[in-house]
């Protein structure tokens, strides 16, 4: 009866939980929030690169069993290797596989992250990197108008303006986007709504549940989902489907995606986003395709121009436009009232 009354509790706890901003948050621990969110933009950064290669290592298989099914079966082993690592390093999340609560926290951002990866890793494949890191950068504005109906309330007008400007920068970075609108597209943009949705319901579920649980719960969900989704578009009982993941030049890519990608950055986003607002958590994650350009340079995969200067300091500025504001409204918050 006591665990029935506590799986109650923490339901109607996640139900209402509508809050967007962790309230009372220190400044010291809401910077430590943005530098976090910050060292994880670095290591999605290097994220397209991976899938890159791993895409360009499996094109004989893609061709054969379908782009859908080898996306899903790689999606997959991603994340299994994501929840290895959970099981293996956090008591927590093994305690989780057992709570309720905890699944149904992580049906939801297990299923919208399965659907945003696949969607966006499908699309990858059909269109050019400035187009794709255009497109995906919409979730930042998605992210905004989600906020908006959610909540009912209007942001500031120098948030707005951060969004754009934050959207811009990364869409804009590799040069303006030549778009033709063919399925590439259309699923790249899916892909974006998809990740809006996430940062908006991560905040709500991290703030009323444990992040740990949760990470382990929803990498399980995109564990199960996207083998049931393999399962759909091909015969996965061929052993020549599952050889893929042994295939010359998949195993490295695919670790440093489950290990760094997923496992890493995943639980650092439900650890720390919570103090934040999701709208200044998704110009945060607009920087991503900033140090994707970065390594593209080091790596001799993206020329020189200076559209990387232009999109680079539009989301800098957008950035310090979101601090400064944030700033001010603790310190007007903090001045004693007349009354």
């Amino acid at each position: 009866m006591a665990n029935d009354s506590d799986d109650e509790l923490r339901a109607n706890k996640v139900a209402q939980s509508i809050a967007f901003t962790a309230a009372q948050t220190p400044p010291s621990l809401r910077r430590k929030a943005a530098a976090g969110l910050f060292v994880v933009t670095l290591v999605w950064g290097a994220t397209f690169i991976w899938m890159k290669q791993l895409l360009n290592s499996i094109q004989p298989q893609y061709e054969e069993f379908g782009g859908a099914a080898v996306v899903s079966l790689m999606v997959f082993a991603r994340f299994a290797i994501a929840a290895i690592c959970m099981l293996i390093f956090f008591p927590k999340a093994r305690t989780a596989v057992a709570d309720k609560t905890m699944w149904k926290g992580g049906l939801l951002l297990g299923g919208l992250m399965m659907i945003g990866f696949i969607t966006q890793m499908v699309g990858l494949d059909e269109i050019n990197p400035s187009t794709s890191a255009f497109l995906t950068s919409l979730y930042v504005v998605m992210t905004a108008v989600l906020t908006i109906f959610m909540t009912k309330t209007k942001p500031s007008r120098i948030l707005l303006f951060a969004v754009l400007l934050a959207t811009f920068g990364a869409g804009f970075i590799e040069g303006p986007p030549h778009l033709t609108w063919g399925w590439g597209e259309i699923l790249t943009v899916i892909s974006a709504l998809f990740f809006a949705l996430h940062i908006v319901y991560t905040q709500k579920v991290t703030q009323a549940l444990d992040p740990v649980s949760i990470t382990s719960t929803s990498f399980l969900v995109v564990v199960f989902g996207s083998l049931l989704l393999a399962l759909y578009f091909t015969d996965i009982s061929n052993p020549e489907f599952w050889s893929i993941l042994i295939a010359d030049g998949v195993i490295i890519p695919l670790l440093c995606l489950g290990i760094g990608g997923s496992f890493f950055c995943i639980l650092m986003v439900n650890f720390f986003q919570r103090y934040l607002h999701p709208v200044q958590a998704a110009i945060i994650y607009a920087f991503e395709p900033v140090w994707a350009t970065a390594y593209g340079l080091g790596l001799g995969l993206v020329d020189w121009t200076w559209w990387i200067l232009i999109g680079g300091g539009a989301l800098l500025l957008g950035n310090l436009m979101v601090e400064m504001r944030v700033d001010d409204q603790r310190n007007e918050d903090a001045l004693p009232s007349n009354s």
